[in-house]
């Protein structure tokens, strides 16, 4: 997958070495449901449940029922007057989990119980968690999901991985991109998003403009980086203006994430693990790159014929755009 990306970027030629790139970071959201403690103790329970029928261990009981009454107190847990049952509904779930856990601990073969001691573990540790705890698992089958805050209104909190993409300033060619593991600040991801443009480039990239996010990052790099603040008293006119332009230049890269979330299926991540989510993240920003270069490669073969169009139908708000792209 790497490789196909740096062929998407290699196609552009030299638009692709612009020395200024843009740097932003973004969520990639992993397929799961919002996360809750109720949810993910009834995971458990039937998970359990379904591990001791696949390998038919007697149980002396399911609590099938009583998860069913449970489940459905737990549906008013932000109602003021009823929060106190939700509460206790869910410590009896919890309960109810930790006596199937330890009954199949007992129950199951060495053999068997060998093979599910991660699985075990693992929803130990969901159940002992409290909601202040730092690195919570929010998800069964995608124990690497973590919680990232950006500060939206509409979507306060996101769940999945950090995603960092470098674009050229002058093209909008995305030449880098990096897919974080663990929770950063974004000043800490510019490194290594960096790194991984240089390798797609035969040219080093010089400057790099960020938002205030990534306060801090300008001893990890060694190209110049540039974010908005007050000017320096040394910096001349020319070299505040120029630093003025570029940061406002660099919001150009916001609608390259927008597209590649809504266009290019960066919105939701299907694909496993951290690996998938590498993947993913790559073969968006090449699908990204392969359409401009489609475009590009259209309008230069097609030209005369798209331009005579565009005259018929009478597309006035289109012919600059156009125009720019023939030239």
């Amino acid at each position: 997958m790497g490789r196909l990306f740096e062929l998407s970027v290699a196609l552009h030629g030299d638009a692709a070495d612009d020395p200024v790139v843009l740097v932003d970071t973004t969520v990639q959201e992993k397929a799961i449901t919002y996360p809750t403690d109720t949810k993910l103790a009834i995971n458990i329970i039937n998970r359990l449940n379904k591990l001791a029928k696949k390998y038919g261990i007697q149980q002396r009981r399911t609590f099938i029922k009583e998860v069913k009454a449970l489940r459905l107190v737990c549906r008013h847990f932000r109602h003021v007057k009823r929060r106190s049952k939700a509460k206790k509904a869910l410590k009896r779930l919890r309960t109810i989990a930790g006596i199937l856990l330890r009954e199949l601990r007992r129950k199951l073969p060495d053999s068997l119980l060998q093979k599910e001691t991660n699985n075990f573990d693992l929803y130990e540790r969901v159940l002992a968690q409290q909601p202040k705890d730092k690195h919570k698992i929010y998800s069964l089958h995608e124990p690497g999901v973590y919680c990232v805050g950006k500060g939206k209104d509409h979507k306060p909190y996101e769940y999945g991985s950090k995603a960092s993409v470098v674009a050229t300033l002058n093209h909008h060619i995305i030449v880098g991109v990096a897919s974080h593991d663990s929770h950063e600040h974004d000043s800490k991801t510019l490194k290594t998003a960096l790194a991984h443009a240089e390798q797609c480039r035969q040219r080093p990239i010089e400057t790099a403009v960020v938002d205030r996010g990534y306060r801090g990052s300008k001893r990890s790099v060694e190209c110049e980086v540039i974010l908005p603040s007050a000017p320096f008293k040394r910096d001349s006119v020319k070299e505040r203006q120029r630093k003025r332009g570029l940061c406002q230049q660099r919001s150009a890269i916001e609608p390259i994430i927008g597209h590649l979330k809504h266009d290019y299926r960066l919105s939701r991540n299907w694909l496993k693990g951290h690996q998938g989510d590498a993947i993913n993240l790559l073969m968006a920003a090449c699908a990204w790159n392969l359409r401009k270069w489609m475009i590009a490669f259209f309008l230069f073969e097609c030209k005369d014929e798209v331009w005579m169009l565009l005259i018929q139908r009478d597309v006035v708000w289109g012919h600059g755009w156009v125009w720019a792209h023939l030239r």
